[in-house]
């Protein structure tokens, strides 16, 4: 046997085989990758302006690139447009503002979002698990089949 033959296989998902659930006012969820093992989760998604994210500590790093729109966090003066490439250290806090209709964004995350209240304390939790079960019943609710999202 090849190298490439016993080489593990590149996985591809389709632009059209996962779809967007929505989220409220028009906002839309797409999870594409969680490693609930790992504390990863891959997520992608479509802000309207207006849109704003609670206020949040990450437990683990996150990675975001922004492909369309404009965002921006409410606690820093830039804003992350087409192109922009963002990275969070564990620890960072922040609230997202979405600023212009049609923004997207890609983020890739490990660990948690601690949503935090006005006084700072941890109101709720998301991760990869519950993000991912939230999608699932949706896609369900929408009549969408078991989507192919990437899970260990």
């Amino acid at each position: 046997m090849s190298l490439i033959e016993s080489a593990p296989s590149a996985v591809h998902i389709g632009a059209d085989e996962l779809p967007f659930v929505n989220i409220g006012g028009g906002n839309q969820l797409k999870v594409i990758q969680v490693k609930e093992k790992e504390g990863l989760w891959i997520i992608e998604n479509v802000f309207m302006a207006g849109f704003e994210v609670q206020t949040h500590r990450h437990t683990g790093p996150v990675w975001g690139y922004t492909t369309s729109g404009a965002w921006k966090y409410k606690e820093y003066p830039y804003v992350n447009r087409a192109g922009s490439f963002l990275y969070e250290p564990a620890g960072s806090v922040h609230t997202l503002q979405c600023v212009e209709d049609d923004t997207r964004v890609w983020f890739q995350m490990y660990g948690a979002n601690l949503n935090l209240d006005a006084d700072g304390n941890v109101e709720s939790v998301a991760d990869g698990a519950g993000t991912l079960a939230f999608y699932l019943a949706m896609c369900e609710q929408m009549g969408v089949p078991h989507p192919k999202v990437l899970v260990d």
